[in-house]
């Protein structure tokens, strides 16, 4: 009997770096030393008064269902995090719980596009967007931005990249590959663009909103008049190291938020009793208790950066959030190394996992094929060894 996929999952692309960190696990235990420094994980324990409140909440016997959109306390206490740190002002009806940031936008991208609609995507891109917009039966609309424009996109670029049939833009600061971090300045003038096109709404992603090194991070909805075209995701995985405890929120206007707790009742149903605890305490208390993660970060991305600029043909910048970096490595495009030939970034990411027995992230997955992801967020010793590694493979 043969087996009859939909086209729906057919066409549906494997996450790169969920491949990447599978590869990298298999290989560990065939016995090789792999580094791997393809997934962006915090390789912090969630902080103990986080799991304090989740242990009083087993006690407590939270066990049953929750609301689709959240319990109402976690919800009050999501509008008073976006008060204090964003200066937004979202009420409790405004606001979704989900089963992690990826669900939340998922079910933005659901409840707005239609089939044929056009979604635009500032390249490089976490690589789930493009995926959800597929689901979606939406086009996804790629603006290029290299390292030589600090991987930001500019207000022509969106200008020209828009068209009738735009419907929304994933906004992702700071971001995922590449650590840029958009300025308040730098957002007023994308805003300036999206202001005159009221039926096209913003996706904003603010993940890595708390791993900032220089300046601040800016919501896009905090301009008065970007507030009802902008939903605001976020969670609880990167800044409180709760990547397993899969909780994600929006603030939206509340015609989207219906919609999304609408389109989640039908698919997960409410998220997990405990998680939702934990988070009122984590969402609560003061954010200079996360600071020491923060802190070793940017340590890390500080010893990172000077390695990697001695590797030949790399260009780097220096991020100013996320914990990753992604250089340009187009220098070896069409070399042979070790025998090996390079014809783009998926070949030398390969290359690397191969000869130095270190695991990366091709750019192509990320809308940017000149360059490759490096996570920082393992040990300063890992990191020097796996960079070393790497550049021993690149210059023996």
């Amino acid at each position: 009997m043969s087996h009859r996929l939909s086209d729906r999952i057919n066409n549906l692309p494997v996450s790169q770096t969920l491949e990447m960190a599978a590869t990298a696990r298999e290989l560990k235990s065939q016995g090789i030393d792999i580094i791997s420094l393809s997934l962006g994980e915090p390789d912090f324990n969630t902080p103990d008064y986080i799991k304090e409140a989740a242990k009083k909440a087993i006690d407590e016997n939270y066990s049953s269902y929750t609301p689709v959109n959240g319990y109402l306390e976690l919800r009050e206490a999501i509008g008073r995090k976006f008060k204090r740190d964003n200066n937004l002002e979202y009420n409790p009806d405004q606001i979704v719980v989900s089963t992690g940031a990826k669900q939340s936008l998922a079910n933005v991208a659901m409840v707005l596009l239609n089939p044929g609609d056009e979604a635009i995507l500032p390249a490089p891109f976490w690589v789930s967007y493009g995926a959800i917009i597929n689901l979606c039966e939406a086009i996804p609309i790629k603006i290029a931005s290299g390292i030589e424009q600090g991987f930001k996109i500019t207000p022509r670029q969106l200008e020209e990249a828009i068209t009738p049939k735009t419907k929304l833009i994933f906004f992702n600061s700071p971001n995922n590959p590449s650590g840029a971090v958009y300025s308040k300045e730098e957002l007023r003038a994308l805003a300036d663009v999206l202001v005159k096109h009221p039926g096209i709404y913003v996706i904003s992603d603010e993940i890595y909103e708390h791993i900032i090194y220089e300046g601040t991070a800016f919501s896009m909805a905090a301009f008065d008049d970007m507030y009802e075209q902008t939903i605001t995701v976020n969670g609880l995985s990167k800044s409180f190291a709760m990547t397993g405890w899969r909780l994600g929120y929006i603030g939206a206007p509340e015609w989207i938020a219906k919609a999304c707790t609408k389109m989640q009742g039908q698919i997960t149903s409410g998220t997990n009793c405990i998680a939702q605890r934990a988070a009122i305490t984590a969402l609560d208390e003061p954010i200079s208790r996360i600071k020491y993660m923060v802190d070793e970060y940017r340590e890390r991305r500080n010893l990172v950066l000077g390695y990697l600029q001695q590797i030949p043909g790399f260009i780097v910048e220096n991020a100013p959030g996320a914990f990753y970096f992604f250089p340009d490595i187009s220098y070896y495009f069409g070399k042979t190394l070790q025998g090996k030939r390079i014809e783009n970034a998926t070949d030398f990411s390969l290359y690397l996992l191969e000869e130095a027995n270190v695991a990366t992230v091709t750019g192509d997955a990320f809308g940017a094929p000149n360059c490759i992801r490096l996570s920082y967020a393992t040990s300063k010793e890992l990191l020097v060894e796996a960079i070393g590694r790497i550049k021993k493979a690149l210059v023996s």
